[in-house]
């Protein structure tokens, strides 16, 4: 009698997801609730240092720091997933299409991609930030632009190495469409790639949002951001370290969060 092979613990697929899952949970309730204003400011509570009454502190103008943080996170889970959502999206439809049918379609949208990936993404994104103009909505659509080529590029070869599949040519011989064949035999059997590619994504996004309000052409003030506070703390370094060692954390937390759970996705599939 044959014994099952028992599944290895996967501990960077728990760790990722337990990270993952805290700073989602954390970003969320940030949207909807902060225990204190992140807007108001008392000049009594300047650079109070962590305690009971504010768990991270107070910065210069006396606002919460855990607070700010909470909205900060929020903002950052926000325009992450859009950002993916939007770039994948297209990813999707360009890679899928050009993956599978060639041709000049599949010339034009890689000399395309290779041009787009010929600049740094940074200096593309300034770019098209400084002809959009910054805030969130073109944050989004500045990311996602810069985002989309990555995504043509698996999913492409994805389709490529799909589209001769035995289960292809056999449903293409009981005359399933095109369409069929593109979104419902193929696509599916990319996911376990994509994902990974997704929570990649995520980082990149994250990663990427929060250079963008350090240099002050992303998320712009009332609205809090993890980038902009670090920023804003390098100058109270030596004076209350606090400042920035919370969102700095913030940011290290949640970028190695989705990093271990994108492992754990890939590690779940070669077992």
């Amino acid at each position: 009698m044959k014994t099952q092979k028992k599944r290895k613990w996967n501990k960077y697929l728990t760790a990722g997801l337990f990270m993952t899952g805290f700073a989602l949970l954390l970003g969320i309730v940030g949207i909807f609730w902060t225990p204190y204003s992140t807007t108001a400011m008392s000049a009594a509570e300047k650079f109070d240092a962590p305690s009971l009454r504010h768990l991270f502190g107070t910065d210069n103008f006396g606002r919460d720091i855990f607070s700010r943080v909470m909205e900060g996170m929020g903002t950052t889970v926000v325009i992450s997933s859009l950002v993916v959502l939007f770039s994948g999206t297209f990813g999707i439809l360009l890679g899928a299409l050009t993956g599978y049918f060639g041709g000049l379609l599949d010339e034009i949208v890689m000399r395309v991609t290779d041009a787009v990936n010929g600049f740094p993404s940074i200096l593309l994104t300034l770019v098209i930030i400084s002809i959009l103009g910054s805030g969130r909505q073109n944050v989004i659509l500045s990311l996602g632009i810069v985002f989309i080529p990555s995504y043509i590029r698996i999913v492409r070869s994805e389709f490529i190495r799909l589209r001769d599949a035995d289960y292809i040519m056999r449903a293409r011989l009981m005359g399933a469409g095109r369409m069929r064949i593109l979104f419902v035999h193929i696509l599916p059997n990319i996911f376990s790639v994509f994902w990974v590619s997704v929570m990649i994504g995520f980082n990149n996004a994250i990663l990427a949002e929060s250079g963008m309000s350090y240099l002050g052409i992303g998320v712009q003030p009332p609205d809090a951001s993890l980038g902009k506070m670090l920023s804003d703390a390098q100058g109270y370094l030596q004076t209350a370290p606090w400042y920035a060692l919370a969102p700095g954390l913030a940011i290290v937390w949640v970028v190695l969060g989705f990093a271990l759970f994108g492992e754990g996705i890939r590690r779940q599939k070669v077992d």
